[in-house]
């Protein structure tokens, strides 16, 4: 072949090269799934190309009372933590219900799995949705030494205290309304409540001279007068009603933990009732012998704000199924416990329960991740502050009826 061939055959190869789709990413470019079950409990693992050692492990919610293990859910930032290499992990739990200090183990087992088939992480960082963060602030608490942060979203921040914000909730219905809803046993006290009680108070939006006290106090034990506080209310108004003994069906072993000899209720004036009278009459919940004892079992024990590592949580402002005033019970708690540099609260005016835009998530992680590695305090919220103000910063989009709307 002379040189004018040459050329004509490699310019020719050339336009083909250029006129070849371009090739797709290798497989070992692409981030993998690992899934199993690892004592007793189904398990993903999310691992990225290239591993960079940070690891997350995501501890989901609550799920119902049924027999069997429960279900493994994908980590909700899966994508953005692979694509910066980093790996995660989820555990199904070994069981249904309200059992954090199960779960908990469960957590800790799943990232010793981890290790043996990624190695040593540089960091582990324990997010928690709901119940999971029940898991995650407990894990943080009593296991300093194996979490170095934690993101605890739409979580149940104050531990235990959410079974006595119920019970709460419950007995000033009560009291409220003359219905003895503490006391009547299920199937019952569904019936008392739809054919009864709801006649007597009517709804937010709709309330009869009973439901405006009941609102007001209501209002006071969510944590003031938030943002959105009555749209939240509508889709659980009676749903967080429930009797001492709630049955199999309901929580039981979390119920008996509950303690509302600590709760003070408030009203506003004007409304033919005082607070002496409501703290007098109200009746109050003791929990079962032990329950909440810290030797026996601290994770359903009272939280005592002492956390080792960075903390950030994200909530929304109207969440009526894990209510905003968990946030501000733990944020005391940290201040007593000389805790409170590594808590940062952010809130965002929805009403709804963990119904976050992945961007909110992913930028508490970002910040998270910064916090740990390059000590940056992320902004957050004053949640004992001016309640009206909660979350300007961090809401994406105002809902329609958010009064910060309003000129």
């Amino acid at each position: 072949m002379n040189r004018a061939q040459t050329l004509i055959a490699t310019l020719a190869l050339l336009a083909l090269a250029l006129a070849a789709p371009a090739p797709s990413p290798r497989a070992a470019d692409a981030p993998t799934l690992r899934e199993g079950v690892h004592e007793g409990a189904d398990f993903l693992i999310g691992v990225p190309a290239k591993w960079n050692g940070g690891l997350v492990m995501f501890a989901h919610g609550y799920e119902g009372e049924s027999p069997g293990r429960g279900s493994v859910r994908t980590e909700p930032a899966s994508g953005y933590l692979t694509t910066r290499g980093y790996a995660w992990a989820a555990s199904g739990y070994r069981s249904m219900g309200y059992r954090p200090d199960w779960f908990m183990a469960d957590m800790l087992a799943l990232r010793e799995r981890v290790i043996t088939e990624l190695g040593q992480p540089r960091w582990t960082i324990i997010h928690g949705q709901s119940m999971g963060g029940h898991v995650a602030i407990a894990s943080m608490e009593l296991r300093p030494d194996i979490y170095q942060g934690a993101l605890i979203e739409c979580g149940v921040i104050d531990g235990v205290g959410l079974v006595d914000w119920l019970q709460a909730y419950t007995a000033a219905a009560d009291y409220l309304s003359g219905v003895p809803l503490v006391t009547t046993p299920r199937p019952d006290f569904d019936a008392l409540v739809a054919g009864t009680w709801l006649g007597l108070m009517g709804a937010p939006g709709a309330y009869t001279e009973r439901g405006r006290r009941f609102d007001s106090v209501v209002k006071h034990l969510m944590g003031g007068d938030l943002p959105l506080r009555l749209e939240g209310m509508k889709s659980r108004y009676t749903m967080n009603l429930n009797p001492r003994d709630p049955g199999a069906q309901r929580a039981r072993e979390f119920s008996r933990h509950a303690d509302t000899r600590h709760i003070h209720y408030a009203i506003d004036a004007g409304l033919g009732i005082d607070e002496a009278t409501l703290n007098r009459e109200i009746p109050r919940a003791t929990p079962a012998p032990g329950a909440r004892s810290r030797e026996t079992n601290p994770v359903f024990a009272e939280l005592t704000g002492t956390i080792r590592a960075p903390v950030l949580a994200i909530h929304e402002t109207a969440d009526f199924r894990v209510p905003f005033r968990l946030q501000q019970d733990y944020r005391r708690r940290t201040l007593a416990a000389g805790t409170g540099h590594l808590l940062v609260q952010r809130a965002v005016r929805w009403a709804g329960h963990c119904a976050f835009e992945g961007s909110i998530r992913e930028r508490a992680l970002e910040d998270l991740v910064a916090w740990m590695e390059r000590g940056t305090t992320p902004a957050g919220d004053d949640v004992l502050g001016d309640v009206t103000k909660l979350g300007l910063r961090w809401t994406p989009a105002l809902h329609l009826d958010d009064p910060a709307r309003r000129p």
